[in-house]
C-alpha cells in the first residue's frame, strides 16, 4: 500500500510540474499594443535581442525593442513578438524580443 501511495504522489507531482511549465516552457507571444492589423505586411527585415536568466537570481542581456531594431538595422517597426524559453521553472531561461519591420 505504501508503494502505491508513493507512486501515486510521484505521478501527481510530475503532472503538476509538467502542466504548470515548471519543467520546461517554450512560448512565442505577440505584443498586441505594438502590432499592425492582421493582414498588413510585417516588413522585410527582422531584428532580435535576448536576455538570459540563471538560477532565478542573475538576469543579463538587453532584450529591448531598440536593441532588436539596431541588430536588424530597422528604422520602422511593423510587428513585435516575444519568445520565452525556461527550463526547470526558470532555473535557466531566455527571453528574446523579435522585431519585424523595414
Amino acid at each position: 500500500m505504501k508503494k502505491l501511495i508513493t507512486l501515486t504522489a510521484l505521478v501527481l507531482v510530475l503532472a503538476i510540474l509538467a502542466g504548470c511549465g515548471m519543467v520546461y516552457t517554450g512560448i512565442k507571444t505577440p505584443m498586441p499594443q505594438l502590432n499592425s492589423p492582421v493582414g498588413e505586411t510585417m516588413g522585410s527585415r527582422v531584428g532580435k535581442s535576448t536576455c538570459t536568466s540563471v538560477v532565478w537570481v542573475v538576469l543579463v542581456g538587453d532584450c529591448s525593442i531598440k536593441t532588436a531594431m539596431d541588430n536588424g538595422k530597422l528604422t520602422k517597426v511593423h510587428h513585435v513578438d516575444t519568445e520565452i524559453n525556461r527550463i526547470l521553472a526558470g532555473l535557466y531561461g531566455t527571453m528574446t524580443t523579435v522585431v519585424y519591420g523595414d
